[in-house]
């Protein structure tokens, strides 16, 4: 009989076709068996607080403590300060993956504190790149695993063929996305391009101004809910051109589906572009310089279409870096680890554990 599994709790609770695929496949990649089984469980509040965990893994944080009702956040706040009392009293070793730095909305004050302690008790952090180490929980060991491909997960979903001049944005609308940018920039490309914007809306006051702008521009498709995989992988890959005018501040999923999808993307010029741009290949990450004009889409189009005519684009974009399968046994690596040294940042025993900074 070989070694107990670790039992490892995430922080988010099992995914619905309308969920972050990101989840799916991060599940999906975790072993059950051999030297790194691990034995998973998604988030309840009663698992949390009353089952029994090795480790816990936390995602976006902040989405512990958030709810529409503000009986909701009062009882979420309660339930995750007795997570965390927990949390110390048993030395759980607690993995927390940088999706973000920071939060995108600011929460208030209790979640504020709330969010501390998580970085306080915070063992290890896992970085999606190398650009996000040192911004949160600097007491914590650091390493970086990669945001994964969305390959395997749209394997099978139907295609469409991309639309001559159809530019696309999918993803969560968020101020900080330039969706709005976007739409006025679009304005003033000429000709028979179209423009599809699809992806729920959390702030009403955003989706108000896009749904006016957008009804200004009869080429101009909107699609402000949440859509099923297949739905999404024909809206993306009709796309000539993904277009995300936003740096992300860790990994980027709206950038991997399109680039799973092989359908090259137009990005702000900087650091995480240019790295993006090496790993994939030649032809597949488009930039521009300062803010989004018309005359930046017409370029990235004109320079899409010569790839594809001169050969210069590879047929696929290399994200060989991105494999789900390598992904899932480093961080059930990392589990193993954790639970082996039981947490030692919560004591005077020395400097916390981890798979060695990055």
């Amino acid at each position: 009989m070989g070694p107990r599994r670790p039992v490892v709790l995430q922080s988010f609770r099992t995914p619905r076709p309308t969920s972050n695929p990101y989840l799916a496949a991060f599940l999906g990649s975790l072993p059950a068996g051999g030297r790194l089984g691990v034995d998973v469980r998604t988030f309840s509040w009663r698992q949390a607080l009353l089952g029994n965990h090795d480790v816990l893994h936390v995602h976006w944080p902040e989405l512990l403590l958030r709810s529409r009702r503000r009986s909701g956040r009062v009882l979420r706040a309660l339930g995750t300060g007795l997570l965390l009392a927990r949390v110390r009293a048993r030395r759980t070793p607690v993995v927390r993956t940088v999706h973000n730095p920071s939060p995108h909305e600011d929460g208030g004050r209790v979640e504020r504190f709330l969010l501390g302690r998580f970085d306080a008790a915070t063992t290890l952090t896992v970085h999606l790149t190398t650009r996000t180490v040192g911004t949160v929980c600097p007491g914590s060991a650091a390493v970086v695993v990669p945001h994964g491909d969305y390959r395997a997960h749209h394997r099978d979903a139907p295609r469409a063929a991309p639309v001559p001049g159809r530019l696309v944005h999918p993803g969560l609308l968020r101020p900080y996305k330039g969706v709005e940018a976007l739409l006025t920039a679009f304005a003033g490309v000429p000709g028979e391009s179209s423009l599809h914007v699809l992806g729920p809306a959390p702030d009403d006051d955003l989706a108000g101004r896009v749904r006016r702008a957008a009804a200004r521009d009869p080429r101009v498709r909107l699609d402000l809910r949440h859509v099923e995989d297949d739905e999404l992988v024909l809206a993306v890959t009709a796309a000539e051109l993904v277009v995300l005018p936003y740096a992300p501040r860790g990994g980027s999923g709206a950038q991997l589906l399109a680039l799973s999808l092989d359908r090259p993307v137009l990005l702000p010029a900087g650091p995480a572009a240019a790295e993006l741009a090496a790993e994939v290949g030649p032809g597949w990450v488009h930039v521009y310089e300062g803010d989004l004009s018309a005359e930046d889409l017409a370029a990235a189009l004109a320079a899409v279409r010569a790839d594809a005519r001169t050969g210069a684009r590879a047929e696929r974009p290399d994200l060989s870096a991105r494999d789900w399968e390598v992904l899932g046994r480093a961080h059930a690596e990392l589990y193993h680890r954790a639970v082996g040294h039981r947490a030692d940042h919560h004591t005077d025993a020395g400097p916390p554990v981890g798979a060695g900074r990055a």
